[in-house]
Parts: C-alpha cells; sequence; structure tokens
C-alpha cells in the first residue's frame, strides 16, 4: 500500500511527487530569476533582504542554505561569513543547483555547492549556526521530517529561518486568488513557455500550512522562541526558531 500527498491540488504517490516537482523546476530554472522579479514586481527581493538581516551571519559563521536556488541567499551569507567561514548553497534540483553554482562563480564567489534532499541532510549533528529555506519548503513531501532534519544540524544557539509564501490578508484574498490562478499561468506561458509549473505554483501556495499551523510545525520540531513575520500582507512570511 503506497501513501499519497499532494502535489498542488492533485492526490500523487509520495515518489510521484518528487518526480514531479524535479519536472517543474527543471523546466523552469533558466528563468527563474525573471519570473520571480516580474511574479512579485521585485518584492521577493526586499523579502530575502530582511531574511538576510534577521539571520545576522558573522565572520566564520557556518550556513546551509537548503533549497538555495539561484543563490540570492548564499551569495550575501558568503560575503558576511568570509574566509573564516563556510556556506554551503545546496538544493533537490540538479537544474537549479547548476544555475545558482554559476552565478555565485560569475560574481567572484567560491562556495560550496551540493545536490541535496532536505529531508536527509548529508552533515553531522550540531554543524551549522544558521539554516535557512527560502520558498522551498512547500515543495517538501515530509515537511515536518525536514524541519526535524533542519534542527539536527544547527548547533545549539544557532537559527532556523524558514521564508515562504503563506496565507494572505483576509481583504486581499480575491484579487490575490485572481492574480495567482490567471496571472501567473499567463506569465509562466508568455516569459517561461510553461503555464502549467506556475498554476502548480499558485496551487502549492494554498497548499502550505499557514502562519500558525508552520509555527506549531517547528515547535513539535524541537525549535524554540518561534516567531514569524508576516510580509506583504502575509504574501509571504518569515518563521524563525531557535535550537537551545
Amino acid at each position: 500500500m503506497t501513501n499519497t500527498t499532494h502535489f498542488g491540488y492533485a492526490t500523487v504517490e509520495e515518489n510521484e511527487k518528487v518526480h514531479k516537482v524535479a519536472e517543474v523546476f527543471h523546466s523552469v530554472a533558466s528563468k527563474y530569476d525573471v519570473m520571480n522579479d516580474l511574479m512579485s514586481a521585485g518584492l521577493h527581493r526586499a523579502w530575502k533582504i530582511f531574511t538576510i538581516a534577521q539571520a545576522g551571519v558573522r565572520p566564520g559563521f557556518k550556513v546551509l542554505d537548503i533549497a538555495g536556488g539561484t543563490g540570492d541567499l548564499s551569495k550575501e551569507f558568503a560575503k558576511q561569513a568570509g574566509p573564516s567561514g563556510e556556506v554551503w548553497l545546496t538544493d533537490i534540483n540538479e537544474s537549479m543547483l547548476r544555475v545558482g553554482r554559476d552565478r555565485l562563480l560569475n560574481k567572484g564567489i567560491l562556495t560550496p555547492t551540493l545536490l541535496c534532499d532536505a529531508e536527509k541532510i548529508p552533515f553531522p549533528d550540531n554543524y551549522f549556526d544558521r539554516v535557512t529555506v527560502a520558498f522551498g519548503l512547500r515543495n517538501m513531501t515530509h515537511k515536518d521530517a525536514a524541519l526535524a532534519e533542519m534542527r539536527r544540524v544547527l548547533k545549539p544557539g544557532g537559527k532556523l529561518l524558514v521564508l515562504e509564501f503563506s496565507k494572505v490578508a483576509t481583504a486581499l484574498q480575491k484579487p490575490y486568488d485572481v492574480y495567482s490562478f490567471s496571472v501567473l499561468p499567463w506569465l509562466g506561458k508568455m516569459i517561461a513557455n510553461d503555464a502549467d509549473s506556475y498554476r502548480y505554483l499558485a496551487e502549492s501556495i494554498r497548499m502550505h500550512p499557514d502562519q500558525e499551523t508552520l509555527k506549531t510545525m517547528m515547535q513539535e520540531a524541537g525549535l524554540d522562541c518561534v516567531n514569524y513575520f508576516n510580509l506583504s500582507a502575509g504574501v509571504a512570511a518569515l518563521h524563525t526558531g531557535i535550537k537551545l
């Protein structure tokens, strides 16, 4: 008997979801940054700047950037951690990881990259000062297992930061739905020649735990001092937690 999970609004077998998510990101990798700017009117950059500020990375820190994609966070963390630090750019999708690695190299930033499943992080316990995941948690099949792994590899006193799309304020729900299910797929078709992947994006956001639910999940994973910040009226939210 196989276990099932959701892929957007569809119900699929768990092992099938991994392949379907991989197909999405193989398809959009080359246009990922352009589409992010168009979809969010550039707001994703402000959300990431806020996340970087909340991370408070200092020289010598060890940082794990999970589902790091095109390397926006890793780029800044590598500068902040400096030559005495250690910043790992990881992603489960090879196409995304290649784009991120090449972007960092083109900017003269030499930092290790690793093909990595967040549910099975290949690092020892208590290794990192900071672990971040930006817009990747909602694509993970077993979010509870991934959160537990992120906590495991954090040092005592280390911080986990989860930046993700979340539940928008009620007053904006209707126009946000129109935008998500009409405009996003159209943009995907025009720019990336892929409407289906951006239709999945809209559905996956609706299926992702809301702010309070994710806060509870992080607490259940063993994190303390869990808090969240609503960004752009809840279009995105940054959750933070400490390993004590």
